[in-house]
């Protein structure tokens, strides 16, 4: 499931011939974070022709907005012309929000058969070599970066058509063709293997709950007894943290906001299915390292040991931090702040709270966050100069992420009051997105250790409830509340 270089790198060996005469006329692709500059929106070079086009308005050579079939016709390549590559990648981000993909595939399809006029019978080879390596490389571009886009049959049906016509025109595109279509396919088989392992996992660590409420001490070994050292904890985490993010499409941030707004009468093409999984699966996971957490610490039944348990997740937290893995860490922390584990105050007198104290500072939410959102600045920074992928690790606070696309999305309009969409709204969600991009990439630098990750992911952990008995067994119930709450609970 690598979805590393290739999607920075979208030339394929085309014949050297062609390749030549197109490489310097055909923008070359910079990796995702390196396609916005400061002010969010690349300069587009190529847009002589499309200034007079009308529907599209710029600012000091900035895209600001323009009709949905202005921005379409922009996406399309010609013998002369090749959209930028941070606008293909923001377009084919937003543009969900209007319209369903395979229902713009089709609009591509038709406007690149027509306008090059590949649907004519005697077609001219040097008319398809001047335009066949563009539409190609925009195909790629699609396929590489939205794959998941063409889990729809009528998008893989628009694209085998368009495709074909290519092909049919040149030996030379026949392999490119090939290539693409093996590579969306090996994408999209990987996906769904990992959705089936997904499945199993769930199914084995969910059917535990039941067992654990009835009776909750000692069912299990516990986390030291499997793994006695902090900092490979942390490695793994990060491995679990890594796989899950490399299998989030850019387009699903954009889709979960996706809802049916009865006044709009465009249609919201999310609003049936939301097709959001990988992103859900991962939210699933940071919940469930927070139970994992108070479970191992509420568990023990003497004090001593949840000490030494709360103790080794300190370290665990602190060496996440040092690698650059927040969510693990937010985790964490949230697990060792759930009140069944912060009422322990007789198990905590005996640990030595300085770490600790250190981590909640920096994962402190005042300010917004300000504290891990300076954290986070300079791992991204230690990320960009990096020569190691050990150094490259940056992996996020995710639900804060996916809280601030949410908030920049609500914040402004999709279409302003003259019916153009709002492209400098798409494009400052589009760099946010594409940071991430960048981070999810990272190859993890740590060994798998099968042990550990099996226990990490599908070891029973507490519920609510049975964390709370546990907790009153643990150290007796201090008032009222919590004696009526053991009584109910027993």
């Amino acid at each position: 499931g690598n979805v590393k270089s290739s999607s920075c790198c979208m030339f394929w060996s085309l014949s050297h011939i062609s390749l030549v005469s197109l490489q310097d006329r055909m923008p070359q692709t910079p990796p995702f974070a390196a396609m916005f500059d400061s002010r969010g929106y690349t300069r587009n070079l190529y847009q002589s022709k499309e200034d007079k086009c009308g529907g599209l308005y710029y600012h000091d050579n900035n895209l600001l907005s323009g009709s949905l079939e202005a921005l379409i016709q922009h996406l399309v390549p010609s013998v002369d012309y090749y959209p930028d590559r941070t606008y293909i990648f923001t377009f084919l981000l937003s543009s969900r929000l209007f319209m369903h993909p395979y229902e713009l595939m089709a609009k591509v399809c038709y406007l690149c058969i027509e306008q090059q006029r590949l649907s004519e019978p005697g077609l001219d080879k040097n008319q398809i070599q001047k335009i066949a390596p563009k539409i190609l490389q925009l195909l790629t571009e699609w396929t590489e970066t939205f794959p998941y886009d063409f889990r729809d049959e009528r998008m893989m049906r628009n694209l085998k058509e368009l495709v074909q016509r290519i092909a049919s025109g040149d030996e030379t595109y026949r392999k490119n063709v090939q290539q693409l279509h093996q590579n969306l396919i090996r994408k999209l088989t990987t996906v769904s293997q990992y959705e089936e392992v997904l499945a199993k996992i769930n199914a084995t660590s969910t059917d535990c709950l039941t067992v654990l409420k009835t009776k909750p001490q000692s069912i299990q070994r516990d986390i030291i007894t499997v793994c006695n050292d902090p900092y490979a904890l942390a490695e793994q985490l990060t491995h679990i943290e890594l796989e899950r993010l490399n299998y989030i499409g850019p387009e699903e941030f954009i889709q979960a906001f996706v809802q049916k707004d009865p006044l709009e009468n465009d249609k919201s093409c999310y609003g049936d299915q939301k097709k959001t999984s990988n992103l859900e699966a991962y939210v699933e996971w940071f919940n469930r390292l927070s139970y994992l957490v108070a479970t191992e610490i509420c568990m023990p039944v003497k004090k001593k040991h949840r000490a030494r348990v709360i103790e080794y997740f300190i370290d665990v937290a602190r060496e996440c931090f040092n690698i650059g893995n927040f969510n693990s860490l937010m985790a964490i922390i949230s697990g060792m702040n759930m009140s069944p584990v912060s009422r322990l105050k007789k198990t905590w007198a005996k640990v030595k709270t300085a770490k600790f104290d250190v981590l909640e500072h920096q994962m402190d939410p005042s300010g917004n966050f300000y504290n891990y959102r300076t954290a986070l600045r300079g791992a991204a920074q230690r990320s960009s100069t990096a020569h190691s992928n050990r150094e490259r690790i940056v992996i996020p606070f995710f639900s804060l992420l996916i809280k601030d696309i949410y908030f920049l999305n609500e914040s402004c309009a999709n279409r302003l009051p003259n019916g153009h969409v709002n492209f400098e709204k798409f494009c400052e969600l589009a760099k946010q997105v594409s940071e991430f991009m960048t981070w999810k990439q990272v190859e993890c630098p740590f060994e798998r250790d099968r042990k550990i990750l099996q226990y990490l992911l599908t070891v029973p952990v507490f519920s609510e409830d049975a964390l709370y008995l546990a907790s009153y067994e643990s150290e007796s119930p201090e008032n009222q509340v919590e004696k009526n709450r053991w009584k109910t609970l027993r």
